[in-house]
């Protein structure tokens, strides 16, 4: 079960549940993830990894099983390729925040840089020197037209770590049809991610289980620390009441069910052959079904208490901008690492 909490896979169910919460109204969604959870979520998951314990073969080969159903296998295995791919640009934004933290005042933290714009605004609410801005964008290699995508629906203004994240990380362009340059330092963030990720593999199942040992626990640790931040900010408790006041009306919308069934498949890595190569390496008589129980009450149980975090600081947000918790920022990915950037900074 260890395994199943490293870095990647907290990210993983701990963004998708919290973020689903978000888009529907906070804790309506617990109820039909809940229901998901019991009657498809839990019994596949205990399938899975029984099989891999019943064959001891990895993702494709198990499937010799019932030799009908072996591309699967092949199938779960490209899949697992692109969603390694994906995670690791995570991880090389991470090392990009870290290196760049290593400074006596925090880049994202404030509005005087070439990249901000006059929008900007801070977490003390001071905003920029609108004539610096406009020598420096006029200058800056960025695109100015990005403060359009950088607006909320309610506000004009844009926070700064949401700046430092469009502008000056991922330097976004207007869409597909302008590439833009290579950013070279985040390409070395990226290369040093997959390096990490060799290492902690290379030796196989062996090697990975020593780096488990941190892995496993540093997130909870963390996670704990930033708990007790987040609660004392101001307007915490404001994003506190939304996560879990729910709106019930919202149980009539398919969609709200249907996200349900997709957050529980995909942070419990049903499908992806993982769980199948998990339970391979079990002893013949294990008991799966315990531990499968018990992954399952770790998984949601870490995503429920990873909320109090995230809604503690969406309410800080929506108190610093003024505007509703459900409309502190736009939905989508981008509301996470935004979020995470806030907690960063209010630790310092």
């Amino acid at each position: 079960m260890a395994v199943s909490v490293l870095v990647l896979q907290e990210w993983r169910r701990y963004k998708s549940q919290v973020l689903g919460m978000i888009f529907f109204n906070s804790g309506c969604f617990l109820i039909p993830y809940l229901i998901c959870l019991v009657l498809a979520g839990a019994p596949i998951l205990i399938l899975e990894v029984s099989l891999g314990q019943f064959t001891s073969q990895g993702g494709i080969t198990a499937w010799r099983i019932c030799p009908l159903f072996k591309g699967i296998g092949y199938a779960s295995v490209v899949i697992v390729q692109y969603i390694n791919i994906y995670y690791n640009v995570i991880l090389g934004w991470a090392f990009f925040y870290m290196f760049a933290s290593f400074t006596s005042e925090l880049p994202w933290s404030h509005c005087n840089n070439p990249w901000n714009t006059p929008r900007c605004f801070d977490l003390s609410g001071a905003g920029h020197d609108n004539s610096s801005v406009t020598n420096s964008t006029s200058t800056s290699g960025f695109n100015s037209t990005l403060a359009s995508i950088l607006v909320s629906n309610v506000t004009r203004n844009v926070s700064a770590s949401q700046e430092y994240l469009e502008r000056r990380v991922l330097r976004l362009t207007n869409g597909l049809d302008e590439p833009g340059k290579v950013n070279w330092d985040l390409a070395l963030c990226l290369l040093l991610a997959w390096i990490i990720c060799y290492l902690c593999v290379w030796k196989g199942v062996k090697s990975t289980g020593r780096v488990v040992y941190f892995t496993a626990t540093f997130p909870y640790l963390l996670l704990t620390i930033i708990m007790f931040r987040a609660v004392t900010l101001p307007g915490a408790t404001e994003g506190i009441k939304f996560y879990l006041n729910p709106d019930f009306s919202r149980l009539s919308d398919g969609q709200v069910w249907l996200d349900a069934g997709t957050q529980v498949f995909f942070s419990y890595s049903i499908g992806l052959g993982t769980l199948i190569a998990l339970g391979s390496f079990n002893k013949f008589k294990a008991n799966c079904y315990r531990d499968c129980i018990i992954f399952a009450c770790v998984n949601s149980g870490t995503s429920f208490y990873g909320g109090f975090v995230i809604f503690s600081v969406l309410g800080f947000m929506a108190q610093k901008q003024q505007v509703p918790v459900s409309k502190v920022v736009e939905s989508g990915m981008r509301l996470y690492r935004l979020v995470a950037i806030y907690i960063v900074t209010t630790l310092v």
